[in-house]
C-alpha cells in the first residue's frame, strides 16, 4: 500500500512540472513569430505608390524594423523524488478475485450444477423419499439402466437452457426402460400415447416406433415441456399438463377462483399428485445421496453413443456382430426397431456405443459374408390367416408369426406390409414401402360346435364350428363375434 501511494505522489508531481512548463511556452516574452511576421522580416519594404496630386511631396514609409527570431525553450528540468523508488509487484496491484470453476466430478454432479426448478417441500415428498430408501436396489438398476441416454438428455437440457433436474424425469416415467408400455399404451422413456407422439412428429410403422427412439422422443418431450411451461408459466404446473394433460389443468385452474393457484392448490387424480412429488424426491437422493443412504451407479460425464448412418438393409444380429456387441445392448440403444432387420430408407441411422463405432465401419467394409439382411417387405393381398400367408412365401407359421410379431388369434388384413424371406437378387426395401409400412390385425373368434366336439356330423348348418373373423364393433371398441346356431361359443381375449 506505501508503493501505491509513493508512486502516486510522483506522478502528481510529474504532471504539475509538465504543465507549468507548458504555460511558459505559450505566454512567455519570447514567443516564435507567426509565418507572416518572418515573411515580412526577410522582404524589403516596397515603396509607397504614388498620389494623383503630384504637386504634394510624399511622405516616406515607415521603417520596419526586423525581428529576431526567437530560440527555442529549453525542457523543464527533471526533478528526482526525494524517496527511493522500487518496482511493484504484480499481488499489489488492484485486481478483482477470480473463482476457478472446475469441471464436474461425474455426470450427477453437472446435474446437480445445473438444478433451477423451485423446491417442493411437501409430506408427498417425504412419502416418495422413504419409498426410494426402502428400496436401495430399485433406484441402483434404474440409474444403470439411465447411463446409457443420461448424457445425451443432460446435453439437449443444457443446449435449451431448461432445468437439468428433468433429466430425471424418465425415473418417474419409465423408470428409463425403453419397452415400458402404460395401461393407457404409452411408451418409452418419456411415456408418449400415440396421438401425441404423432403430434410431435413421432413415426410410428409397423418397422419402428419413434416413441421409443433416444433422440427423437427426447427432442419430443423437451419440445412438449418447453409448450407447456410457456402456457402456464410454472414447471410444477407443466409437468403436472404432462402427466394429466393440458386441458384438465387449464380446467382445474380455472375452477380456482381468486389468485393463480400453485400445483399444490389444484385438486388432481392421485397419480398426478405424486407425481412432482416422485421428482422432487429424485432430485433430492442425487443431489445428496450420502444423506439417503443411497448409492449411485458412477457416469462418467462423457458421451456413451455415437450416431452411424447406414445405407443398406441389415440384419440386427448383423449389425451387433459387426460391432461386436451383443444384441440386447443394441437393442437398449435402438429400441425403436421393431423388427429383426433395418430397413436404410427408414431408418438411415444407428446408435452405437462410442467405442465400437469404429470396429463397426472397419468390419462392414470388410465384410464376406454375403447378404447384410434375409428379409424384405412384401403386401399381403388380402385378408389372410398367418398360416395362409406363411405357405405362400414359404415360411414355417411359427417362423412368420415371430418375424412379424403376430400374435396367436389374429387375422392379417389386406395391404399389410410383412417381412418375408429375401432372394439373392432382391435390392433394399424403396422408401415409400418402408417409411409407409403398416401391419393392419384383426382379432379371432373362434366358434366351437358342442355336437362337433362329440364327433357329429354338422354338414348342414354352415358356419358351426369354423373360425369367423370378429367385426369391430363402433361402442367402446368392443368385438362383435357371430355365433352358430346352438348359441354357444368361446371368445378368446385379444392378445
Amino acid at each position: 500500500m506505501n508503493h501505491l501511494l509513493k508512486l502516486f505522489t510522483l506522478v502528481c508531481f510529474l504532471s504539475s512540472a509538465a504543465a507549468s512548463a507548458s504555460t511558459e511556452q505559450t505566454t512567455g516574452d519570447e514567443t516564435p513569430p507567426s509565418t507572416a511576421t518572418s515573411a515580412a522580416a526577410s522582404t524589403p519594404p516596397s515603396p509607397a505608390p504614388e498620389s494623383k496630386d503630384s504637386d504634394k511631396p510624399s511622405e516616406p514609409s515607415p521603417t520596419v524594423e526586423p525581428v529576431a527570431p526567437s530560440e527555442t525553450p529549453a525542457p523543464p528540468e527533471l526533478i528526482s523524488p526525494q524517496f527511493e523508488l522500487t518496482p511493484m509487484e504484480a499481488i499489489s496491484g488492484i485486481s478483482r478475485n477470480v473463482v476457478a470453476v472446475a469441471p464436474p466430478l461425474d455426470l450427477w454432479d453437472r446435474i446437480r450444477r445445473g438444478y433451477s426448478m423451485p423446491n417442493l417441500n411437501t409430506d408427498l415428498v417425504r412419502d416418495r423419499e422413504q419409498w426410494y430408501l426402502r428400496n436401495p436396489n430399485a433406484v441402483f438398476q434404474m440409474s444403470e439402466r439411465s447411463r446409457k441416454y443420461l448424457f445425451h438428455i443432460v446435453e439437449e437440457l443444457e443446449l435449451r437452457n431448461m432445468p437439468t433436474e428433468l433429466a430425471l424425469l424418465p425415473f418417474v416415467e419409465s423408470e428409463f426402460n425403453p419397452q415400458a408400455v402404460s395401461r393407457a399404451n404409452a411408451v418409452g422413456i418419456w411415456q408418449f400415447m400415440p396421438a401425441t407422439g404423432r403430434y410431435f412428429s413421432l413415426k410410428q410403422t409397423a418397422f419402428r416406433d419413434d416413441r421409443r427412439d433416444v433422440l427423437a422422443s427426447t427432442r419430443a418431450a423437451l419440445d412438449y415441456l418447453q409448450k407447456l411451461h410457456a402456457q402456464f408459466g410454472d414447471w410444477h404446473l407443466a409437468l403436472a399438463a404432462y402427466n394429466w394433460g393440458s386441458g384438465r389443468v387449464s380446467r382445474a385452474i380455472s375452477s380456482r377462483s381468486g389468485l393463480r393457484p400453485a400445483y399444490t392448490d389444484l385438486a388432481m387424480p392421485m397419480e398426478t399428485r405424486m407425481y412432482v412429488p416422485k421428482l422432487q424426491a429424485m432430485k433430492n437422493i442425487v443431489f445428496n445421496p450420502e444423506a439417503y443412504k443411497t448409492r449411485l451407479p458412477q457416469i462418467g460425464n462423457h458421451p456413451y453413443f455415437q450416431t452411424v448412418t447406414i445405407n443398406r438393409d441389415m440384419d440386427m444380429q448383423t449389425v451387433a456382430q459387426l460391432a461386436d456387441v451383443s444384441v440386447e445392448d443394441f437393442k437398449a440403444l435402438n429400441p425403436s426397431l421393431t423388427r429383426s432387420v433395418i430397413l436404410a430408407a427408414s431408418t438411415p441411422q444407428i446408435l452405437l456405443p462410442w467405442d465400437n463405432v469404429e470396429r463397426f465401419q472397419s468390419n462392414l467394409e470388410a465384410y464376406g459374408g454375403g447378404k447384410l439382411a434375409s428379409l424384405t417387405v412384401w403386401i399381403a393381398p388380402s385378408n389372410l390367416r398367418p398360416a395362409e400367408a406363411a405357405k405362400m412365401v414359404g415360411m414355417s407359421e411359427n417362423d412368420f408369426r415371430l418375424a412379424n410379431g403376430i400374435a396367436p388369434h389374429m387375422m392379417i388384413k389386406a395391404g399389410s406390409s410383412l417381412l418375408v424371406p429375401r432372394s439373392g437378387n432382391t435390392q433394399d426395401v424403396a422408401s415409400q414401402l418402408a417409411q409407409g409400412a403398416e401391419l393392419a390385425l384383426a382379432s379371432e373368434a373362434v366358434a366351437v360346435n358342442p355336437r362337433n366336439a362329440r364327433g357329429k356330423k354338422a354338414g348342414k348348418d354352415k358356419g358351426k364350428g369354423k373360425v369367423q373373423v370378429a367385426k369391430a364393433s363402433s361402442k367402446k371398441g368392443q368385438k362383435s363375434v357371430s355365433r352358430p346356431s346352438n348359441r354357444k361359443a368361446i371368445r378368446l381375449a385379444k392378445h
